[in-house]
């Protein structure tokens, strides 16, 4: 009780004011989008920049806590693909969709307040170390599967332009605001100069409201996604990605993999995370399945009260 009170109510209700702000009128979805826009370009890169320079990462190796997650990460993938393709009878590019949200989770909206609220800045390295692989794995990965799950639709023709696939990968990554805070700070962290003066009071006020504007720009964007068709299949990947995946996580942190307890908990967590709305912008590239991912995005975000309260207890074990 002590977790759903102090931890996932005070983050979910920031997500349900921002939806409630935008449902009533009060602001509209313009709004929403540039708080949107300014969250990913200027306020979570910042706050990764800080904490890449200035953290202590001599606690474990990262392949620790990348390997159970990632692993999970392809494991979900997998089981998110072949349920849709098999149970609900939809195309290889649905399936990719499926595939995306089942295994991609929301580790910047959702993940990095979550964490800090519940572990602090050693929570805060943790999941940093997480976002540095996740979006570059994600992103190269649905270009790849992109062009199979077209040809295999009969959608494309059989010509594979894999420079010009990973051109693109290339350039998405180099220009991303999230890669871009990361590099920042590796290179900073290198000069060994500390993060002071008149630029460090900036870095960390806007760094201190990363967390809040997050929330209440995922809660805003909602209103965007919403309830469509589909809603069981919706409901069926939900389940996969807030219980399949951390329970895979949970089993490997525990019994396979050492880390620092704290590096095994934010894992889990992670895992435990709602489809990222990434998954929806893969469904838009295809022109299909666009209900699919919002609904796993919509009901996996909702669904995710109870299950982060859940899964923030049984990390205590860890």
């Amino acid at each position: 009780m002590e977790q759903i009170i102090g931890i996932v109510l005070p983050v979910f209700g920031l997500i349900g004011i921002g939806y409630v702000v935008v449902w009533s009128g009060l602001l509209g979805e313009g709004t929403g989008e540039a708080l949107a826009d300014f969250v990913f370009a200027v306020a979570i890169p910042v706050l990764i920049f800080r904490t890449i320079a200035v953290a202590d990462f001599s606690a474990a190796a990262p392949w620790r806590l990348w390997l159970p997650y990632f692993a999970a990460f392809a494991v979900n993938w997998v089981v998110g693909h072949l349920m849709i393709r098999s149970l609900f009878g939809r195309d290889h590019r649905t399936g990719l969709v499926a595939g995306v949200s089942a295994a991609y989770g929301n580790t910047v909206l959702v993940g990095v307040p979550l964490v800090i609220a519940a572990y602090g800045d050693d929570g805060a390295v943790a999941i940093t170390l997480i976002i540095a692989v996740h979006l570059p794995i994600m992103m190269t990965a649905s270009a790849v599967m992109i062009g199979r799950a077209e040809r295999l639709d009969g959608v494309a023709d059989g010509h594979v332009d894999a420079a010009g696939a990973a051109a693109s990968v290339a350039r998405n990554l180099a220009t991303n605001p999230i890669i871009v805070g990361l590099a920042a700070g590796a290179l900073w962290r290198l000069t060994g100069w500390p993060v002071g003066g008149v630029p460090g009071v900036l870095v960390e006020r806007i760094a201190g409201v990363a967390s809040t504007l997050a929330l209440l720009a995922l809660g805003m964007s909602l209103r965007k996604y919403g309830i469509r068709r589909n809603v069981p299949a919706g409901l069926a990947l939900s389940a996969v990605k807030l219980m399949i995946m951390p329970a895979l996580v949970f089993v490997m942190a525990r019994y396979v993999v050492a880390m620092p307890p704290v590096w095994a908990k934010v894992a889990v967590v992670a895992a435990a995370c709602p489809t990222g709305v990434n998954a929806y912008l893969v469904a838009a590239r295809f022109r299909t399945g666009e209900a699919l991912a919002s609904n796993a995005v919509a009901l996996s975000t909702g669904l995710a009260v109870l299950s982060t309260a859940f899964w923030l207890n049984v990390v205590a074990w860890l």
